[in-house]
């Protein structure tokens, strides 16, 4: 969409360093085979140019003694949403992800934690966690996917009742918002 054409440019802007297009196409496709996407500087771009819009984030220490197992579940859980959801990981030992986690108002008191992120409208949700489990992940995930669905079916539904001269009001509307 023309959202991810403009956060190229404002990336190329702020970069001025030459991307190959090539690559990058590369580099996303294979992101998007594996399961899960270690999230650090150098692939914000890719994650930005994802085909998924849905984006899950498990924010943990992988220096914990608990991380493999973690990812082990973490990873089975990907497996379910593929091609749905993207799933990152993302490492609060890294410094660059601290502002990621200011983003989702987490503090490492929280962790792990889940964080689900639309990325069209910006709409998320955050879960903290006690364990990471194929369950919780899948519960997380289905919530928000209904929630979604939901306000697709609620603007429907009040879309087909207007009439066309409305409809075109009801359309400017939302999206000067």
């Amino acid at each position: 969409g023309g959202d991810n054409c403009d956060l190229w440019y404002l990336y190329m802007d702020l970069d001025k360093e030459e991307i190959d297009a090539d690559k990058m196409s590369r580099f996303i496709r294979m992101n998007e085979l594996r399961l899960v996407t270690e999230y650090n500087p150098t692939v914000i771009i890719g994650v930005l140019h994802s085909s998924l819009l849905l984006h899950l984030l498990l924010f943990t220490d992988k220096k914990s003694p608990e991380h493999p197992e973690q990812m082990r579940r973490y990873r089975s859980a990907a497996e379910l949403f593929e091609g749905k959801i993207l799933f990152i990981l993302v490492d609060i030992n890294l410094k660059s992800n601290e502002q990621v986690m200011a983003y989702f108002k987490l503090k490492k008191s929280q962790l792990p934690a889940l964080a689900i992120f639309h990325t069209p409208d910006e709409k998320h949700d955050v879960l903290p966690l006690d364990e990471v489990s194929i369950e919780r992940v899948k519960d997380f995930c289905n919530a928000f996917l209904q929630k979604m669905q939901k306000v697709r079916q609620h603007f429907c539904v009040n879309y087909r009742m207007l009439g066309s001269h409305r409809k075109m009001l009801f359309l400017t509307r939302l999206l000067r918002k």
